[in-house]
């Protein structure tokens, strides 16, 4: 058997995101815990362990068999030893979102595992509620995605990420706060802004979605200026526990994301976002004002 030393109850993002990784692949290859376990000289309870991120010092020998075993590419197969790698480290910033496929995004694995995103967003409209064409401008103005085929790619896949909050059974809740600001940023010209916030409007009707605007008035919540964030929260068991604990993410943009999953930095950031929603305008009052400005950008008045 592997040796592979247990690091208690407590799971960091590289190992849960490894763990989310493997779990799928072996569901995908339609081989059960025992039996990949078994063929690659592990116990059933190690594999297991792993698969909920719930080991720290994974053996890269061991993830490499299980990757051969469910037939993952070399790329893949390179970026899940990274993540057992990374999984070591006592602080860990993530930066290969962009680097690696999608199966190793960290905030789309996140993302997709999350029972609730409470969400605070003062550049753009947040990825699941973009109209394609609004995603199509974002994406497409970056100097790194240059090919037609690349950016319809990368558009459609965000349009899929969307079932989430779409689906008929147990969607994705969202508490969406958007500060006025996004509202009038033009990205893609008036008619593509004119679509998007009217699709803003709409979705807030669904009863897993809210969203609301946080006026120029409001000011400074807290007295200082923050950024956008998200926290994402996830399912509970029978016990009443999470299955994993919640975390901040925080776009770095050029620079590298950041994961918070600390306690307290997780406390402090739910109560900034509780800080920000008393500021803001009501559900009616937001959707009235998405369509108004919506009406403004037809007009040419932005």
């Amino acid at each position: 058997m592997s040796s592979i030393e247990d690091d208690g109850p407590s799971s960091t993002l590289p190992r849960r995101q490894l763990g989310r990784f493997l779990r799928e692949r072996r569901e995908s290859t339609g081989f059960t815990i025992a039996e990949a376990a078994k063929l690659v000289d592990l116990s059933r309870a190690v594999l297991q362990r792993i698969e909920t991120g719930q080991i720290q010092k994974v053996r890269k020998q061991d993830v490499d068999a299980l990757c051969k075993l469910y037939d993952v590419g070399e790329d893949e197969t390179a970026a899940a030893v990274d993540l057992a790698v990374q999984a070591r480290a006592k602080s860990w910033y993530h930066a290969y979102g962009g680097l690696y496929s999608s199966a190793f995004n960290m905030y789309v694995g996140l993302e997709a595992a999350a029972r609730r995103l409470t969400t605070y967003h003062d550049q753009h409209i947040p990825g699941l509620l973009q109209t394609a064409d609004y995603a199509r401008a974002i994406i497409s103005a970056l100097p790194s995605f240059t090919s037609r085929e690349d950016i319809d790619t990368r558009v459609e896949y965000r349009m899929k990420r969307q079932v989430l909050i779409t689906r008929r059974t147990n969607p994705v809740e969202m508490d969406v706060v958007l500060h006025a600001s996004v509202l009038h940023r033009v990205i893609g010209g008036p008619n593509v802004m004119a679509g998007a916030l009217r699709h803003m409007a709409e979705m807030s009707k669904r009863p897993n979605i809210t969203i609301r605007i946080h006026p120029y008035s409001a000011g400074l919540t807290w007295g200082r200026p923050h950024g956008s964030f998200i926290l994402l929260e996830f399912d509970r068991n029978a016990r009443g526990e999470a299955i994993e604990p919640p975390v901040v993410y925080m776009d770095g943009g050029l620079s590298q994301d950041v994961y918070l999953e600390k306690t307290d930095d997780v406390r402090l950031y739910s109560e900034l976002a509780t800080a920000i929603r008393g500021t803001c305008l009501g559900d009616t009052e937001s959707r009235s004002l998405l369509r108004q400005v919506a009406k403004e950008h037809e007009r040419g008045e932005r």
